[in-house]
């Protein structure tokens, strides 16, 4: 089992926007005083330099140009409607919001099939869409990998009872707790595990300050550490500007990238970036139009793909 993949699939936004159905419960998204043309033209600018960066650090990125007929401000987000697992098996999941069902598109399979990888199985969790119940991929989890464990902080798109059904149909141990932030002097639940967690081979990041409960804050620390994993914290302020929304990559010659946005690099310490650098590089990239609107970063631009490849 790899923790880490070359391979991304990334989706070029056509129609991107601030998305007001995923707005509802996504406490990071702000309107730009700008016309919708104008966010699109920058995302698209933001999203080239972006993949152009990646590319140059010698990792394969897929890159699939979203559908202008189709009504999908957030396709640059893929990581949340599906995930490509080392057996061969790919995941499709149940989103909340309406418009952003039509980014599951059967094509973008054929396309990752064309670049020589294998799909076994299609496990398909989006009938629960039916009874309003979501889980929003890689978005709601943080998968170790190695230690085949699923940490999800629960919200309205993270219903429990699917999530412990995709641990027994990928053989993972869930690992379960509320992650919440503050808005209008409120706490309220962060809309996705990984915008305050991001899991590495060595190490992990996380804002220990988003889990109020004492218990579930003990248990995944517990698990973290009996994994062998460095701990490094962050505040809610770093969350505010996505440091939790990192991954790890490797590129040429198995080299090990952390990448995430310039300003989630931006808000680290030097203490945490010292941390950091013991374990793996910075790749960092401006995406703020991004950020702005679409209320995700970097990590959510990102779908691993982990399939094995009939070439090698």
């Amino acid at each position: 089992m790899q923790q880490v993949t070359d391979t991304i699939l990334m989706v070029r936004p056509i129609k991107f926007r601030m998305n007001e159905q995923t707005a509802v419960n996504n406490y990071f998204q702000e309107d730009l005083s700008l016309k919708n043309i104008e966010i699109n033209k920058k995302a698209q600018q933001e999203f080239d330099s972006f993949v152009a960066k990646l590319r140059a650090a010698g990792l394969y990125i897929v890159v699939v140009e979203d559908i202008e007929s189709q009504d999908t401000p957030d396709s640059i987000f893929p990581n949340n409607w599906v995930s490509f697992h080392e057996n061969g098996d790919v995941a499709i999941y149940p989103m909340f919001a309406e418009n952003r069902r039509a980014e599951r598109r059967e094509d973008i399979f054929e396309i990752i099939e064309e670049q020589g990888f294998l799909i076994n199985n299609i496990i398909d969790y989006t009938s629960a869409e039916e009874e309003n119940i979501f889980f929003e991929g890689t978005g709601s989890l943080a998968l170790d990998r190695i230690h085949r464990k699923a940490y999800c902080a629960l919200s309205p798109r993270a219903d429990e009872e699917l999530i412990i059904e995709f641990c027994e149909d990928f053989e993972y141990t869930p690992v379960i707790f509320t992650a919440y932030q503050t808005v209008k002097d409120k706490r309220l639940p962060i809309y996705h595990t990984n915008v305050m967690m991001c899991l590495a081979e060595t190490f992990v990041i996380i804002c220990l300050d988003c889990i109020d409960d004492k218990k579930e804050r003990k248990n995944v620390l517990k698990h973290l550490k009996e994994d062998g994993l460095e701990v490094i914290a962050i505040t809610e302020e770093q969350v505010a500007n996505f440091a939790g929304n990192m991954l790890q990559v490797k590129g040429k010659d198995e080299k090990r990238y952390l990448v995430m946005s310039e300003a989630a690099h931006n808000s680290l310490t030097e203490s945490q970036l010292n941390k950091i650098n013991k374990h793996c590089e910075i790749l960092s990239s401006p995406i703020d139009t991004i950020e702005t609107c679409g209320g995700g970063s970097a990590r959510c631009m990102m779908a691993e793909v982990f399939l094995p490849n009939k070439n090698n």
